[in-house]
């Protein structure tokens, strides 16, 4: 060990290594979060860390010198609607806190998130804020839960924002929204009018989000006693152009076999409005229609659609990551509730 200054004796890599029984390079591997290393081998290096306190004299001397605090929130864009309202609410709960925020875009590419939290670990953040839709396989879940255990390691503390979690072994905190719910609560809507035919626009399997929405409309159906249509269900984005995308090739076929539609989002939508429109159908008089997120374009088409409140969801995030890293224990998992905003693009069908 050397002298920190303070007549207290510092650990060093090469005695972690020691005490573990592995080089150097495989502790410093482990602890950059980056090396596939076989669970008994990590645990061996994660307890010689905490039983020398390595990291946490190294952590330490990394801030030396500085009295700043940060957080970090990576997201997929700060042009989305969704994206930027959740990262204002991180921003103002990190001020209140007192602290600085780092922001990080990754446009959707799972590499360059990986990237990222391994980045803003490097910068010492106390936590890394992940927000939004992703592909959760398997690689994904390894990786991640590497770095959820690399970030432990050093104080700090991953959050997933509007994500599932990642398992009970993965430290991570996770504040997410009852897409699932709020998907049940729209679809219902529509099928208590009387649609029993609802269009499904922007399923994605596989994506976390649009998989919980499209969970809670196929629920709703099933509540109601309405037989489950796979060519109901339309494969697309959650963006403007994909929702018109979706509803002008729909429409081209010349099977106009649905009287409403339920949105993943309110930029679908907003897109399937406007194809709608096109093609000489009118909201609600031909088709109703619903969107999720209560998000521009939802007030300007006056859309019934189902309220997340998105600066809470970023705000809770930060207060969730604070307030686990002093208390300690098993990380929180917290779930938003949605609520249903009635507006007038829903009518009830016409008895045939």
């Amino acid at each position: 060990m050397s002298d920190t200054g303070d007549g207290q004796r510092r650990s060093t890599i090469r005695e972690v290594a020691d005490r573990a029984g592995v080089s150097i390079a495989t502790v410093s591997r482990i602890m950059s979060g980056d090396y596939p290393a076989s669970p008994a081998t990590r645990k061996r290096v994660m307890r010689a860390v905490e039983e020398l306190d390595y990291v946490a004299n190294a952590h330490a001397r990394a801030l030396a010198g500085t009295s700043a605090k940060s957080i970090a929130i990576v997201l997929n864009s700060v042009v989305s609607p969704h994206y930027a309202h959740v990262a204002q609410g991180v921003e103002a709960q990190t001020a209140a806190e007192g602290r600085l925020c780092l922001i990080g875009t990754t446009g959707g590419d799972p590499e360059r998130e990986l990237a990222m939290v391994k980045f803003m670990r490097e910068q010492h953040t106390e936590a890394v804020i992940l927000v939004g839709n992703v592909v959760a396989d398997e690689k994904y879940h390894r990786r991640m839960g590497r770095y959820a255990h690399a970030l432990a390691a050093v104080g700090s503390r991953l959050v997933l924002c509007g994500r599932p979690p990642l398992g009970p072994d993965v430290p991570a905190v996770v504040v997410e929204y009852d897409n699932a719910g709020g998907a049940f609560a729209a679809t219902s809507h529509l099928l208590s009018a009387g649609h029993e035919r609802v269009l499904c626009l922007g399923s994605r399997p596989g994506y976390t989000t649009a998989d919980g929405r499209v969970a809670g409309y196929r629920q709703a159906l099933a509540a109601h006693r309405v037989p489950h249509d796979p060519a109901l269900e339309v494969e697309g984005k959650m963006e403007w152009h994909e929702g018109y995308r979706m509803m002008k090739e729909r429409l081209a076929t010349g099977a106009h076999d649905f009287t409403a539609v339920f949105a993943l989002n309110d930029l679908v939508a907003g897109g399937a409005v406007r194809a709608l429109a096109e093609a000489g159908l009118r909201v609600p008089d031909d088709v109703s229609i619903v969107g999720f997120d209560d998000l521009q374009p939802s007030l300007d088409l006056d859309l019934t659609t189902v309220h997340m409140s998105h600066e809470e969801i970023g705000r809770t995030a930060v207060r969730l990551a604070l307030e686990h890293g002093v208390r300690g224990g098993t990380p929180p998992h917290v779930v938003l509730g949605t609520h249903l905003v009635i507006r007038s693009s829903v009518r009830p069908r016409s008895a045939s």
